[in-house]
């Protein structure tokens, strides 16, 4: 039995969202290490709060992607779980970028799209306590 186009652009898709999650994880421990090191070598500051900032950034903007590969894939599962659907011209497999350019909007909707995946309690939660612990080791 051959695989439909729709099975293998799912497989595809799944196999980069679950990457991004690897990435996502690298991002966070890339903070870690950040305040780790500057708390070593007692360089723990506003330079080193500036880093985890832009680090939490960093793991929103990777989050958004990774929810456009999300949006796709439930497309697809809702496709290939009723094969006898009419899909739609951006729901046919192959539709990725074609789907996302139909959907996309301005700038500012981009930049509000961001900041709210990095408010996310899954991105912020350890984010916001690597800050707390920069924040508590300077006031002390």
């Amino acid at each position: 039995m051959q695989p439909s186009d729709g099975a293998i652009e799912w497989c595809l898709l799944q196999n980069q969202f679950d990457s991004y999650e690897k990435y996502a994880l690298l991002i966070k421990l890339a903070s870690v290490l950040v305040l780790s090191s500057a708390v070593l070598v007692d360089r723990a500051g506003l330079m080193a709060g500036g880093i985890l900032v832009t680090l939490w950034l960093q793991d929103a903007i990777w989050k958004t992607f990774q929810s456009r590969i999300e949006a796709r894939l439930l497309k697809l599962e809702v496709l290939l779980a009723d094969n006898h659907l009419q899909a739609t011209k951006t729901d046919q497999p192959y539709q990725f970028n074609t789907d996302f350019q139909q959907s996309r909007r301005g700038g500012v909707h981009l930049v509000m799209e961001y900041l709210r995946q990095a408010l996310r309690p899954t991105i912020a939660f350890p984010h916001v306590a690597l800050l707390g612990l920069l924040v508590g080791g300077l006031i002390s």
